[in-house]
C-alpha cells in the first residue's frame, strides 16, 4: 500500500458532531437568555475550532459575554457528552478496522481543542484505530495551515509522499494542497463553500469508498 499514513479530519469527516456541539452551545446561550440556534446555523459554523465556533453563535444570537469564560464553559458542557447525540458516518468503524488491517497508519487531524477531541474518540470508541491525533490547539499553527497537516504526517513517522488527506471541508482541502499532499473530501460533511471552487483528487459520498479510492493512486 503506497500512500499508507492516512490523515483524517474529524468533524464532518468521521462524526456527524453538529448534534452535540449545537446542544453545548444552546445549553450555554440558554443560560445568558438568547435563542436557540439552528442545527443549519451550527452546521455552517464548525471548521475553523471551538474559539470560532462559541464566537460565531454569540455574535449570531447578541449574546454579549466574557469570550474566555463563555468558551471554558462551552468546553465543559461539550467535552461531558460528545457522543450523546451525534454519530458515526455509515461504514467508519467498518471501513478504518479493514484499514488497519491493510496495514495503514492512520492519524486525526481537527482544529478541535486536543481534549475534546480525545474524548470523541473515546466516546464512539474508535480510538484504537489511530495512532497520532492532533487537535487544533496541540501547536501554533491549524488547518488550512499544511504544518499542521504536516506534523500529523510526522508523527506517523511518514512523509507527503506517503500520505493521503481525507476530510469535507475549504480547510482540508487547502491544507493538503499546500502541502502537496494528495485529498480525499467526502461530501456529506460540513463543507461552506460551492463545492466546484474546490477539486480534490477524488469527491467520495461513501466513507466505505476510501480503501478502493486510496488502492486506485497506489
Amino acid at each position: 500500500m503506497r500512500h499508507a499514513a492516512l490523515i483524517f479530519d474529524l468533524d464532518g469527516t468521521l462524526v456527524d458532531s453538529m448534534p452535540d456541539l449545537r446542544a453545548a452551545l444552546n445549553q450555554l446561550i440558554g443560560k445568558m437568555g438568547g435563542r436557540e440556534l439552528t442545527p443549519d446555523e451550527v452546521r455552517h459554523m464548525i471548521g475553523d475550532g471551538t474559539c470560532a465556533l462559541v464566537e460565531r453563535a454569540l455574535a449570531a444570537t447578541g449574546t454579549v459575554t466574557d469570550f474566555d469564560v463563555a468558551h471554558e464553559r462551552f468546553l465543559r458542557l461539550y467535552e461531558a457528552a460528545p457522543a450523546k447525540l451525534s454519530r458515526l458516518y455509515p461504514g467508519v468503524q467498518e471501513t478504518l478496522e479493514s484499514l488497519r488491517a491493510s496495514g495503514a497508519r492512520l492519524a486525526i487531524c481537527t482544529n478541535k481543542p486536543q481534549a475534546a477531541t480525545l474524548a470523541v474518540l473515546e466516546g464512539f470508541g474508535i480510538a484504537r484505530y489511530f495512532d497520532a491525533a492532533l487537535g487544533g490547539d496541540t501547536a501554533p499553527f491549524r488547518k488550512p495551515d499544511p504544518r499542521h497537516l504536516l506534523a500529523a504526517i510526522e508523527r506517523l513517522g511518514a512523509t507527503p509522499n506517503d500520505a493521503v488527506m481525507i476530510g469535507d471541508n475549504e480547510n482540508d482541502y487547502a491544507a493538503a494542497r499546500a502541502a502537496h499532499v494528495p485529498v480525499i473530501l467526502m461530501r456529506y460533511g460540513y463543507l461552506r463553500v460551492p463545492p466546484e471552487t474546490l477539486a480534490p483528487d477524488t469527491w467520495l459520498d461513501h466513507f466505505a469508498d476510501i480503501p478502493q479510492a486510496v488502492a486506485n493512486w497506489s
